[in-house]
């Protein structure tokens, strides 16, 4: 599925979200779409929507967005949904390390940060984090270390809005602490850079 929603008033700030389903060909009553449509109609945030049921889906839609999407380097956050343990994605039921994910962007991801859902806990070592700066390009990675019982979307949402307002990564996260600082601690927000 592609869903690609678009205000051309916000047209140098895009976000490009990625999320893993269990079979692509069946119709998704997934929450983000209602999600993505509210940052686009409401928040003035563009952004496209693909999903993924293997790895070899996924790095088809990697593929195809580092090397075909036009509109690659305005992306400046890389939004993924998927399971999984602190340094490793679940798709289609193997775990993929993010040693082995960086290696498939190889320096493509300068200017951007890679944000993972509340559904994946991320809770980084100093070493994995760093290789995974290292061999991306990308300025930050963030996610949450609380896996909580709902989808951490209104948090996602205001980091959204700051990512927008702020080109440092430090200055975006003072502002959304310095907003919503309960919501971060709570679901144990994290910043790597």
């Amino acid at each position: 599925m592609d869903v690609q929603l678009y205000d051309e008033e916000w047209d140098d700030f895009k976000l490009y979200c990625l999320e893993g389903v269990d079979d692509v060909e069946e119709e998704s009553s997934s929450t983000l779409l209602d999600f993505l449509q509210h940052l686009a109609i409401e928040k003035n945030i563009t952004n496209v929507y693909q999903t993924c049921d293997s790895f070899e889906g996924f790095e088809s839609s990697i593929s195809n967005l580092l090397f075909h999407d036009k509109n690659f380097r305005d992306y400046k956050i890389l939004y993924f949904i998927f399971k999984g343990p602190n340094d490793s994605i679940e798709i289609d039921g193997y775990y993929y390390s993010l040693e082995e994910i960086a290696e498939l962007f190889q320096g493509r991801l300068t200017d951007k940060i890679i944000h993972f859902a509340n559904t994946k806990c991320l809770d980084l070592q100093e070493e994995t984090f760093q290789y995974f700066l290292d061999v991306t390009g990308a300025k930050a990675v963030s996610g949450y270390v609380k896996n909580a019982p709902i989808l951490s979307t209104l948090l996602d949402q205001h980091y959204f809005e700051m990512a927008k307002r702020y080109d440092d990564e430090v200055e975006i996260v003072e502002a959304l602490f310095e907003k919503h600082s309960n919501l971060c601690l709570s679901l144990g927000f994290r910043l790597y850079y």
